[in-house]
């Protein structure tokens, strides 16, 4: 019996489908942060200006007010520890799901960075839990909470950290976090804080761990499929094992294509190729998700980009120009009083009407921080973000 054949696409129709999902094809009209947010599966947030801006130039219309606002207001928005054990932005009404997954994935790499055992992990992780109650407490607070509960061998500065070094227990930070012990609070000053997220999510608990799989497998898929059980393990920060594992059991819910040849997975049902070509350009910021969840990298970064617009191999370092969909520049911002200048170096000689699309984004980056902008295609030569 001959097997089906595969639904076949190409790099180009994978490119058209992510900018479509991604909400970069055309600007949302009238979602929300968090409809926005959770488009991307998440908005890397370790630093959380270009947080903001990855929401905002998805919108049409959006003000940096209205992003704040659902994070430190409305709570519609949370800031907490995501995929890889980054701090990503997260729709409130999916937090729960988030920890049923984080909470029980195969980590790639040993709980605790091997300054905790097991039993420490979670005793640390319980003792945060019960530090935190309803409030807000730096991390400095935290500590001395934890050490109180836990015993002074929380406290032995043994993680090498910014030059100096951090105290044992703050290896189960991410943990706790996966967990659901805790998410990030306002700033104080210059200071992070840490709260409980079930301060602010009516009900909150992590969800069963097969369900809220299967749920992110699905919204991975949605936002940058066609992918491998090994693009979702990188993704997430967990091991190729496990991952592939987890598309095993969800094969009946699960389509196999090919991308160029290359065996890939969508949902099940979710195998329309877009009609129109990529087209357009596109201004993201640092650790945008479109590149930083976007594989192949050797399609998605193309010649120069490969050598300009990666970190050793790592998306999100600089900030990129999409044209058509794949990289093809990088660009920087210079905030000066109310004016914002942003210089454009493209890899290839741009269209007049590439052009003129890059000054409607600039234009619209301008608005969205409410400032003027101003527009310069030159040489960048500001280095990658760390």
């Amino acid at each position: 019996m001959t097997a089906p054949t595969r639904p076949e696409f190409s790099w180009a129709q994978v490119c058209a489908r992510r900018l479509e999902r991604h909400w970069l094809a055309a600007p949302s009209e009238n979602g929300t942060p968090a409809d926005i947010v959770r488009a991307m599966c998440g908005a890397h947030a370790q630093v959380i200006t270009a947080a903001e801006l990855s929401v905002g130039i998805r919108t049409a219309r959006m003000s940096l007010a209205e992003v704040r606002r659902a994070l430190w207001e409305d709570a519609t928005l949370v800031k907490a520890f995501g995929p890889r054990g980054t701090v990503h932005l997260l729709p409130a009404d999916d937090l729960s799901l988030w920890t049923g997954v984080l909470g029980a994935i195969s980590p790639a790499a040993a709980p605790g960075g091997g300054f905790l055992t097991a039993a420490q992990t979670d005793q640390v992780v319980e003792a945060i839990a019960e530090a935190l109650g309803d409030g807000e407490l730096t991390v400095d607070e935290l500590g001395g909470a934890v050490i109180g509960q836990t015993g002074a061998w929380a406290g032995e500065f043994v993680m090498p950290a910014f030059q100096g070094m951090w105290p044992r227990w703050r290896a189960a930070l991410t943990t706790a976090g996966y967990r659901g012990a805790l998410c990030f609070g306002p700033n104080r000053g210059r200071l992070a804080t840490y709260r409980r997220p079930a301060g602010i999510v009516p009900g909150f608990r992590p969800a069963d761990a097969a369900t809220a799989t299967a749920w992110l497998v699905r919204s991975y898929l949605h936002a940058y499929g066609p992918a491998t059980p090994a693009h979702f393990a990188q993704w997430l920060g967990a091991s190729r094992t496990w991952a592939a594992e987890v598309f095993d059991s969800l094969a009946g819910e699960l389509a196999p294509v090919t991308v160029e040849g290359a065996p890939a997975w969508v949902a099940s049902g979710d195998t329309r190729t877009p009609v129109a070509e990529p087209s357009g350009t596109r201004l993201l910021p640092y650790f945008d998700a479109y590149v930083v969840g976007g594989r192949p990298r050797s399609l998605l970064f193309p010649g120069q980009a490969s050598k300009r617009a990666l970190a050793r191999g790592q998306a999100g370092n600089f900030p990129v120009m999409l044209v058509d969909g794949v990289v093809g520049g990088v660009w920087h911002l210079r905030r000066s009083g109310r004016r914002v200048d942003i210089t454009v170096e493209a890899f290839g000689r741009l269209l007049p009407a590439q052009v003129d699309e890059l000054g409607l984004q600039a234009e619209r980056i301008g608005t969205y921080l409410g400032s003027e902008s101003r527009l310069t295609l030159g040489p960048v030569n500001a280095g990658g973000h760390a």
